[in-house]
């Protein structure tokens, strides 16, 4: 078995490990979501964390890990007979993004609870988890079915298996941490408001810490026993602490003074429903046990404001989370209360130490301690074939986006076999039910009747003498269900001179910003390709990230000629590429332009064939038109017909009336190809 890096050898990174000791002390807090670029010792830290647990009491035998203090009188494994007890660590579950509904919530054998009555059960990753920590890494990807799951497990602290009328029940009460790379997507608000505490790590800018940080790492990997026993002494300390905090938190007090701050808090910020002030409540209580105190002091509410409120002012993908401590020390200022033991309000920014480790911080102390261009102007309005205003070059500084709107529903014609999300209709392991088949390996949605109906005729044969249906692997059929998929949205935008006008431009940010809010509830990938000067670029290859592709938008310059042609062939390359990683995923191409095709030999003859490809693949594909003016040559309505797309203008995306007609047409396309 290997040795794992030790939680206090983790250089820096102070909210990360006291937001995981304060879930250690009371893990009624709620877990704890990490977000952070890629190696800044996420995992570690994590993985580090259960070391530090204390030992669990459990039944001796017993698979679900029952107290035999309080045994489940619903385990399965049940009924427990009193005395028979034994000790172990705390469990550490991790959770794979690529995970089962079986892996995770157990398995029930269907053809022994059909044919003998038998609640035959495999227990999963939830049973696993009870009471120990369940650890899911890049958490944001983690498919809708598995986070739904995770939702009702972590409101209920109880598993669920019901099938066919057969339920199974288990505890599940664990400590939830999830890390996530914010630029691979954004996780669901539902599942977001579920961690207690969220915190955002990204790695050192200064130097010293970064040779520590690697002089640490590779002190471990040469010898992690040597590495790990130079650090024992001060695990077992925080271990210890650990054990103190957690006997002394029934003895802090919660005085009126500190929750008058705590509701003023969550009101003056204007978060959703009550579970921050209960999750402010229960960090703040920890905080002061961590401390060694048994009151809850006013730099207690504040550290647990910042830890506990970040992620639930968010609206929608494009909110940076965060927090402003001004107002967030006007308000405890405000509230302030001479119930406050320190007689003090807010903590200055650099308060000084307070209880053992150094206030709420944990301790960094140990054996290695370190020190810690275009030839179309962009400036004045370029006429509509992308020429400039004599005496005037370069390029157009990037215009702001105007404000989103609710667009209608785009999607991709036919039946897809894609990873589940809001779109397109496609075959899912979730939906409603349209017909069976046989299952190909493991059965996870039984079809009753098919099943009883391809059972029944060979009774007889079988020998059946009592009321129970035999029945043979053979019979047993696969329930075919039809949902919803996500697919890839590729957008190709037009950022020529022809587009520069600022109040168009705008306009057209704040289209393509709502389609991005309409991918990213829907579930889509997103992907941004844009044209302009002599040549095309990919501002963002296919990513879950939309809010990173909004970032994208926000900087595009505009300026220069319209190589519409070079813009299409490389998003046709994009799709080709992407077709190779993930055949399943199905594209949905929209292009925002207003037609025009300059620069280049022919360039609208290129640009024709160019559209001619997608149009021979049967991409799916809707052309937004940005032509405006008394006078509109049509061009992008041709483009749209050379592409088999439909062509709709900025404002048709916002009409009632549009999404019905892009289902139409698009569906009419996907048949008569089909039947082609």
């Amino acid at each position: 078995m290997s040795t794992p890096f030790p939680f206090t050898a983790v250089v820096g990174q102070d909210d990360l490990r006291l937001a995981l000791l304060l879930n250690a002390v009371s893990p009624a807090v709620g877990g704890v979501l990490v977000r952070g670029e890629k190696g800044t010792a996420k995992s570690t830290a994590v993985r580090a964390l259960s070391a530090l647990l204390p030992a669990v009491d459990v039944v001796t035998g017993c698979r679900f890990s029952c107290d035999p203090a309080k045994p489940d009188p619903a385990c399965p494994d049940g009924p427990h007979e009193a005395g028979a007890s034994e000790s172990r660590p705390a469990r550490m579950v991790e959770l794979p993004v690529g995970a089962s509904e079986d892996r995770l919530v157990g398995a029930l054998d269907i053809e022994r609870a059909l044919a003998e009555g038998v609640k035959a059960f495999e227990p999963g990753l939830l049973a696993d988890a009870h009471r120990g920590i369940l650890y899911v890494d890049e958490v944001n990807l983690l498919h809708d079915h598995l986070v739904d799951l995770l939702l009702d497990a972590a409101a209920m602290g109880a598993s669920y298996v019901e099938r066919e009328g057969v339920s199974v029940r288990h505890a599940a009460r664990f400590l939830l941490v999830g890390t996530m790379n914010p630029e691979e997507g954004e996780l669901r608000p539902q599942l977001l408001d579920r961690f207690g505490l969220t915190v955002e790590v990204a790695a050192s800018r200064e130097p010293d810490q970064r040779v520590e940080v690697v002089r640490r790492r590779l002190a471990h990997d040469d010898d992690p026993a040597a590495f790990a026993a130079r650090w024992a002494d001060e695990e077992t300390a925080v271990r210890a602490r650990i054990v103190a905090a957690r006997a002394l938190l029934p003895s802090v007090r919660l005085g009126d003074g500190p929750l008058r701050q705590i509701a003023a808090t969550c009101a003056a910020f204007e978060v959703d429903g009550m579970r921050a002030d209960i999750v402010m409540a229960r960090t703040a209580t920890a905080l002061a046990a961590w401390a060694g105190r048994t009151e809850v002091i006013a730099e207690d509410v504040r550290q647990a404001a910042l830890l506990a409120l970040p992620h639930r002012r968010r609206r929608n993908p494009f909110d940076a989370p965060g927090l402003d401590e001004d107002k967030l020390d006007e308000t405890l200022e405000e509230f302030a209360d001479s119930d406050d033991p320190s007689g003090e309000g807010p903590a200055d920014d650099d308060p000084e130490p307070d209880g053992p480790g150094g206030g709420g911080r944990p301790p960094q102390d140990g054996p290695d301690a370190g020190t810690p261009a275009g030839d179309v102007p962009a400036q004045g309005e370029p006429s509509e074939d992308g020429t400039a205003p004599a005496g005037q070059g370069g390029e157009q500084t990037p215009v702001r986006a105007a404000e989103p709107f609710r667009t209608k529903a785009l999607s991709v014609p036919g039946l897809g076999e894609g990873a589940a999300g809001r779109r397109s209709r496609a075959r899912t392991e979730h939906g409603r039910t349209t017909g069976s088949r046989r299952p190909r390996g493991t059965l996870t949605k039984l079809h009753l009747a098919a099943t009883v109906q391809a059972a029944a005729p060979h009774q007889l044969a079988r020998g059946r003498s009592g009321r129970g249906l035999v029945v043979r692997r053979d019979d047993l059929r696969q329930a075919t269900r039809e949902g919803r998929e996500g697919n890839l949205v590729l957008f190709v935008v037009d950022a020529s001179g022809s587009m520069a006008a600022r109040q168009r431009m705008g306009a057209v940010k704040g289209a393509v910003l709502s389609l991005l809010l309409d991918a990213y509830q829907r579930r889509d990938k997103v992907g941004l390709v844009t044209f302009r000067g002599s040549s095309a670029e990919v501002a963002l290859p296919p990513t879950s990230s939309v809010d990173a592709a909004a970032a994208r938008l926000e900087s595009l310059p505009t300026g220069g000629r319209t190589p519409l042609a070079a813009g299409l062939l490389r998003a046709h390359e994009v799709l080709r590429v992407e077709r190779l990683r993930d055949a399943a995923r199905r594209p949905l191409v929209v292009v925002v332009t207003d037609g025009r095709a300059t620069g280049g030999a022919e360039p609208v003859a290129t640009a024709g064939h160019a559209a001619r490809l997608f149009a021979a693949d049967s991409v799916a594909s809707v052309v937004v038109d940005c032509e405006s003016g008394p006078v509109r040559l049509g061009l992008a309505g041709r483009l749209a017909g050379e592409l088999g797309a439909t062509a709709v203008t900025l404002d048709e995306l916002r009409a009632d009336s549009i999404a019905g007609l892009v289902r139409d047409v698009q569906g009419v396309q996907g048949t008569s190809r089909r039947a082609a």
